[in-house]
């Protein structure tokens, strides 16, 4: 076989692959393209590196705290844009960090990968050292954006809830680190936000975790709260909102637990932010259609 035709061969086969891979997350997809809520990427500069970041703004009409979305080991998904937009309806500036960024073929982030396994592999891979130089990137444009009261928190889901936890071990100014389903850092004594954990009870990987994370946290003076949703599985707040999803328990935690988060964050210094609601008769159909026209494809911009 000619070199020419082996690598068509090889694309086409790759290009197969994906529509299956996107689809998964269409749902996701169609709520975030629905939404009312001013969306936008930027670029983020650190130490030589530029990484990609989903920033989402609430309709508010005060300055509000920051959060860091951290994805999970799925890469920066449609269901973690669309996450990114319910947190920014609470209230809140989101801004969700490609960590894939420049790793990817033809120096791309997550969407670049051609499937979900390749990404699982290239995230599973990434050096901490870097994620945390890269939330730091996040959550320094975060508090010096003009709609920010300086406050900022991380949020991490799976491998991305680990990374919060990490991201407390690491940043001093964090307000508090919002842990889901993921695991904990091997040494808990240079935390100094409040930590609080969110678990499945159908996940034993991760909840065999917690017993010994108490134990920890609680010999090194730090603030550590943290619930198990009975009967529900790992990733239970994207699960929950999946419509092919066939366990009620996870519907139940994910709203459970978007609750709880919100409460929490309300707990926090400003963090009670009036949400701007839509006029009485105001129909979806016609705010999804400004988003689209506010939200062009050249909103981005470089941040040193």
């Amino acid at each position: 076989m000619r070199r020419s035709t082996l690598a068509l061969l090889v694309l086409l086969l790759s290009v197969a692959a994906l529509p299956q891979f996107v689809s998964a997350q269409d749902w996701a997809k169609t709520r975030l393209d629905a939404s009312p809520r001013h969306r936008e990427y930027v670029t983020l500069k650190h130490d030589g590196r530029s990484v990609q970041a989903f920033v989402v703004y609430p309709e508010v009409n005060r300055k509000t705290p920051v959060i860091v979305l951290i994805h999970e080991i799925f890469g920066l998904s449609d269901w973690a844009k669309e996450m990114a937009d319910e947190l920014a309806a609470a209230g809140y500036i989101v801004i969700a960090p490609d960590l894939l960024s420049g790793t990817g073929p033809g120096g791309g982030g997550t969407d670049s990968y051609s499937g979900m396994d390749a990404i699982t592999k290239a995230v599973s891979g990434l050096d901490p050292n870097t994620v945390n130089a890269d939330l730091d990137a996040a959550a320094d444009y975060g508090e010096r954006l003009p709609a920010s009261n300086g406050t900022v928190v991380s949020v991490g889901f799976c491998w991305g809830g680990g990374k919060s936890f990490a991201f407390a071990t690491h940043r001093k100014d964090l307000a508090a680190a919002f842990v889901f389903y993921g695991p904990p850092p091997s040494e808990f004594s240079t935390i100094t936000a409040p930590v609080y954990g969110f678990y499945a009870g159908n996940d034993a990987r991760i909840g065999a975790t917690v017993p010994a994370t108490v134990t920890g946290m609680k010999a090194a003076g730090k603030k550590y709260e943290h619930v198990t949703y009975d009967g529900a599985g790992h990733g239970f707040m994207r699960a929950g909102e999946d419509p092919s999803n066939t366990n009620p328990a996870n519907k139940t935690a994910r709203d459970k637990a978007f609750g709880r988060l919100t409460s929490l964050l309300k707990a926090l210094p400003g963090g009670s932010a009036s949400v701007a609601r839509p006029a009485a008769g105001a129909s979806t159909p016609q705010m999804a259609k400004s988003a689209v026209s506010c939200h062009s494809p050249g909103s981005s911009a470089a941040i040193m």
